[in-house]
């Protein structure tokens, strides 16, 4: 076996190290670059990176539109960071949760020459890496041997693939829907989040099974949170399985919609001042969905299921099981949980993202 680590292996490692506000070197056909996550950027490394060029932060168009900035990379904009600006500045651009107390944060020097395609992989970076979707590049003659380097044009490939997922191990759990309960673990190669399988009783494979898609959702799924129906759906799913006497639920780690926990939170005080779930995804810089529902498909068809009827008031979901090769037979409505604190939510995810509620 080779010593070599993989691009795969090389990107677990660069998530790593911008979590810890390390650097990572970046290699294109235009050469190297550095690039750092902005929100734990350190003054020390804000002043190594400027030795080595002028600095850069790329952010996605949906921060940009907020902030006023051209995009002109269409998806990105990429905002030349003054010589004077510290990297409180530099976090006060990538994160909103001051834009209504300091509002102007402009005016911004957006660049359009040059190939944004390194700033397009450290933002993918970023986002698989659970961070805001905000990095600062600069270029770089070194070749810094000491930092994880990643090969752009193999990472942009990595990163969109669905990484293949191994089955860890299954073991028997009662439950209070029913003692004929089973968990399964499946972990991605990618060195991500491990998915979970609950399935109640023995669903014959060569029939439609009554399935359910369940993001992991700390607040509503272990502290009953009011602001969202992601709770009562799981437990209500559950003891439909229970009484059916069989079904799978899918139990994603793909939490606030894909964007991670601290996010998720940085959107819930977006929210407090005011705006949607829609709009605090945008202002932070992220999609309406970020979740990959290729991993609930590509489980099922692991698990030997063809078919399915699915639980859920998203279409998105049911358009992409088809997508991925898995029949939807039925869609089952999951309508629960719905109280003063999470109507409106409940009303945008209706008239924004198309739920059926």
């Amino acid at each position: 076996m080779s010593l070599i680590p993989t691009i795969v292996e090389l990107l677990a490692r660069a998530r790593a190290d911008l979590r810890m506000g390390l650097p990572v070197v970046l290699r294109s056909e235009e050469g190297l670059a550095l690039a750092a996550s902005a929100e734990v950027l350190t003054p020390e490394r804000l002043g190594s990176m400027r030795a080595e060029g002028a600095p850069v932060l790329a952010i996605t168009a949906r921060r940009a539109e907020t902030l006023k900035a051209r995009a002109y990379d269409g998806d990105l904009a990429r905002i030349a960071v003054p010589g004077t600006a510290s990297v409180d500045w530099i976090a006060q651009v990538a994160d909103p949760a001051d834009d209504m107390t300091a509002p102007m944060k402009g005016p911004f020097e957006t660049l359009r020459a040059g190939s944004p395609e390194p700033h397009r992989a450290a933002i993918a970076l970023a986002k698989s890496a659970r961070l805001l979707p905000a990095m600062v590049v600069a270029p770089t003659t070194a070749e810094h041997r000491q930092l994880t380097r990643i090969n752009i044009d193999l990472a942009s490939e990595a990163l969109h693939a669905l990484s293949p997922l191994a089955p860890v191990v299954s073991g028997r759990v009662p439950l209070s829907v029913s003692e004929a309960g089973r968990v399964h673990v499946f972990r991605p190669d990618d060195g991500g989040e491990e998915h979970y399988v609950v399935e109640i009783g023995r669903p014959a494979r060569d029939k439609p099974v009554l399935t359910r898609l369940h993001s992991a959702c700390f607040t509503g799924d272990i502290l009953g949170s009011l602001k969202c129906d992601c709770g009562p759906q799981l437990q209500a799913a559950l003891q439909q399985m229970g009484t059916a006497g069989e079904g799978i639920l899918l139990y994603l780690n793909q939490e606030g919609r894909g964007i991670g926990l601290a996010n998720k939170m940085r959107a819930y005080s977006l929210q407090d001042q005011g705006f949607d779930t829609v709009e605090a995804n945008h202002r932070l810089g992220f999609e309406d969905d970020e979740r990959d529902f290729r991993i609930g498909a590509d489980i099922l068809k692991r698990l030997g299921f063809a078919s399915v009827r699915l639980m859920t008031n998203n279409p998105a979901k049911t358009a992409m099981m088809e997508a991925c090769g898995v029949g939807v037979v039925e869609r089952v409505p999951l309508k629960v949980g719905l109280n003063p604190l999470n109507e409106k939510y409940l009303n945008t995810k209706a008239k924004k993202s198309g739920h059926i509620l």
